[in-house]
């Protein structure tokens, strides 16, 4: 089965799902991991199924990507890891680990944020859903209120580098 990408014709209904997902994104950032969210919803009910933000500091585990810990939230709420026609909102373009995920739950629609040239894996990098190996290619959304996550990475990433340049006082374990 392909799917394509569909232009980034923003409406009301991806509009409010993907601020939810950004307001998560935020809640990881407070909380000293990037500043990912993503939010599955049932497209039946428009109703949020699971949502989750990044959390492989806080966890200690690689894994925990916004997209793996709302698919496995839903998976756990539903008894089931296939996620057929559901929809997963995220704020940036999942990497190829959470593409793999995606395609194995058989999400119905990918909807993404900003896009990551250096780790993404759907219009960039190595376009996971595209290779032939891929078993299922959900309908993809790209550029849903791209500015805004893209503007709290790099906000984000910048007050690091910041804080770790920052000199340090005696007593500071100097």
């Amino acid at each position: 089965m392909r799917r394509s990408i569909a232009r980034s014709m923003t409406n009301p209904r991806d509009t409010r799902f993907m601020q939810a997902a950004l307001r998560l994104a935020q809640a990881a950032a407070e909380a000293g991991e990037a500043p990912i969210g993503a939010i599955i919803v049932d497209p039946a009910t428009d109703s949020i199924v699971a949502q989750a933000h990044n959390r492989p500091i806080a966890d200690h585990d690689p894994t925990a990507h916004a997209e793996i810990l709302a698919l496995r939230e839903a998976a756990a709420k539903l008894g089931n890891y296939r996620l057929t026609g559901l929809e997963l909102y995220v704020t940036l373009e999942p990497c190829a680990m959470c593409a793999g995920a995606i395609s194995h739950a058989r999400i119905g629609r990918l909807v993404f944020g900003a896009s990551d040239e250096k780790g993404g894996a759907v219009v960039s990098g190595t376009r996971f859903f595209e290779q032939p190996t891929c078993h299922w290619r959900p309908e993809i959304v790209p550029g849903i209120l791209a500015d805004e996550g893209a503007a709290m990475l790099k906000d984000f990433f910048r007050a690091r580098r910041k804080a770790k340049s920052a000199p340090k006082e005696v007593g500071d374990g100097v």
